[in-house]
């Protein structure tokens, strides 16, 4: 259950790639995903989206879906990140560390009862609350949960050569430099492919019960807001473009719907991409 990821993941992941071809399109019906995978990079928008500077995230694009007309809901950081797994800004307006933001509300963490996991890159002790080098705690939002706190210890810890993909849920942040905010568009790319090959090559994925989400937090501080969100599942058509309009609180409602559970707050009336990604 166990997956290692880095360089020597990548070759091997990569050398079991090339003999099963694609990682989507491999199934003409969706099957049942059990698994899901979340990794949200930050503020690039859609503009890597045919950049010559993340040559694997759009090689990923040509070989999965992508929509194409995916909005985040807010700016800064954080309301997304509570939009994504709680269904709500709980109007914060800012980037603030969880002490002064200590919410109880539900989440995709509470709703699954420990069946959860979130590993942030970076993060110096397991469910870290104040940010710290290339830890934003910002970008952690299992952290901000205060009705999560005993399994927040167990369950959201830093990201390191491996990641087990047993939970349902699995959230995972990469650094400020890896998310492509502080440093650029290639150095999250080359993480990128460190990390996806891996994860494709699990055995949840192999069994066809994992979805894999990428998604941006924002669009920098564009108006549209305007994200890319690239989804990869054995069921998803090769090179599929979805222009139907989506948000952060899509993927939510998308993510429990695949999960089984009840939509929390804004995803109750969001569009799903079950259908449109056929999963």
């Amino acid at each position: 259950m166990i997956v290692a990821l880095g360089v020597d993941a990548f070759a091997a992941a990569s050398s079991s790639a090339s003999s099963t071809g694609s990682p989507c399109a491999r199934l003409a019906k969706a099957p049942h995903y059990s698994h899901v995978v979340w990794i949200v990079l930050e503020n690039v928008g859609y503009q890597v989206v045919g950049s010559p500077q993340a040559p694997y995230l759009n090689s990923v694009i040509a070989s999965c879906g992508l929509a194409t007309n995916d909005h985040a809901v807010s700016h800064p950081s954080l309301p997304n990140y509570l939009a994504l797994s709680a269904g709500s800004t709980f109007g914060i307006t800012d980037d603030n560390e969880p002490l002064l933001h200590r919410l109880s509300a539900p989440s995709i963490f509470s709703q699954l009862k420990g069946d959860w996991r979130a590993y942030a890159e970076s993060m110096p002790a397991p469910c870290d609350t104040i940010t710290s080098g290339t830890y934003a705690a910002r970008h952690n939002p299992a952290v901000y949960f205060i009705n999560l706190h005993a399994a927040c210890v167990r369950r959201d810890v830093p990201l390191g050569r491996s990641v087990n993909l047993s939970a349902a849920f699995t959230f995972i942040a990469p650094n400020v430099c890896d998310d492509m905010h502080s440093c650029p568009m290639s150095t999250g790319d080359a993480w990128l492919a460190r990390t996806l090959p891996a994860l494709e090559a699990s055995p949840q994925y192999r069994a066809n019960s994992l979805a894999i989400f990428i998604t941006v937090d924002e669009s920098d501080s564009s108006a549209t807001n305007l994200v890319p969100t690239v989804v990869i599942a054995p069921s998803v058509p090769r090179d599929l473009r979805v222009a139907t309009a989506f948000s952060h609180y899509s993927l939510l409602a998308t993510t429990e719907q695949l999960l089984g559970l009840a939509r929390l707050a804004h995803a109750r009336t969001a569009r799903s991409m079950l259908q449109a990604f056929h999963l």
